[in-house]
């Protein structure tokens, strides 16, 4: 458990990618707050099952990433009641497919919002304690769509692109501080995001499920295999440990090879 007595902090983490952040940020020993939408049962069901995988403490909070003030009290009660955070991983996502010129104005800003301008206000309101301790760990997730596009995808390809930038810029800022900044990069990763889009997509491609299944998803993937959740959070927990230090500014594929054309 080599991540006793650091506390981390998954935006988006009731469910998906995110949840599978925080279980293994427990198992290596975390305080770890989680962040999201969903049934209040569910979520206590699964904050309790942190504790228990930690042997520490786990939060939840309801943090809307569309606020900045919540966003920054977030953070504050993270500091004031576990600690931290060291380790801050940005994961909140939303997604809505629809070619530009059909685009919702309001899809477009919610986006924007959650998938990237949340990532700096999390970023902004951990530093100063990640400075002061001389150490932390920032990921963003982003995905393969921070690299390549996508057609119908506008919203969610700019702030994923801007979201690799921002963590450029953020490990440029901090590197001689102990802080590292990095993002993984995932292709398609079954989860509810995921499942969530492929109505949509059936919709403006006018395809069945598994026409949107074989030739859209997994026909960017030359593995032709979803990416798991477990490896995602693999990839965040080595991001954690010391053999990683000097790895920061980083974009990490992890994307059945999606990218490598």
């Amino acid at each position: 458990m080599f991540l006793k007595g650091k506390t981390a902090l998954v935006t988006g983490s009731t469910s998906g990618i995110g949840l599978g952040y925080a279980k293994a940020l427990a198992a290596a020993g975390a305080n770890v707050l989680i962040n999201g939408f969903g049934d209040a049962a569910d979520i206590e069901k699964e904050r309790l099952g942190l504790e228990a995988l930690s042997g520490a403490k786990a939060l939840y909070s309801d943090a809307d990433m569309t606020k900045p003030a919540s966003i920054v009290a977030m953070v504050t009660l993270c500091a004031d009641k576990l600690g931290g955070p060291d380790i801050v991983i940005n994961n909140a996502g939303i997604q809505f497919v629809s070619p530009v010129d059909q685009f919702p104005d309001e899809k477009w800003d919610a986006i924007i919002a959650i998938n990237l301008t949340s990532a700096f206000h999390v970023i902004k309101a951990a530093l100063p304690g990640m400075k002061a301790r001389k150490w932390g760990r920032i990921i963003n997730t982003a995905s393969a769509h921070s690299l390549v596009a996508s057609p119908d995808k506008s919203a969610y390809v700019a702030a994923k692109h801007g979201l690799a930038g921002l963590t450029k810029t953020v490990a440029l800022e901090v590197a001689t501080m102990g802080i590292t900044a990095n993002c993984i990069s995932p292709g398609y990763v079954w989860t509810p995001l995921v499942e969530q889009q492929i109505p949509d997509t059936m919709k403006a491609r006018g395809m069945t499920k598994e026409q949107v299944m074989n030739d859209v998803l997994l026909a960017a993937q030359p593995t032709k295999q979803f990416v798991t959740v477990d490896q995602i959070a693999a990839m965040a927990i080595f991001l954690c440990g010391d053999a990683a230090s000097s790895i920061t500014g980083a974009n990490l594929s992890v994307d059945g090879g999606w990218t490598a054309a």
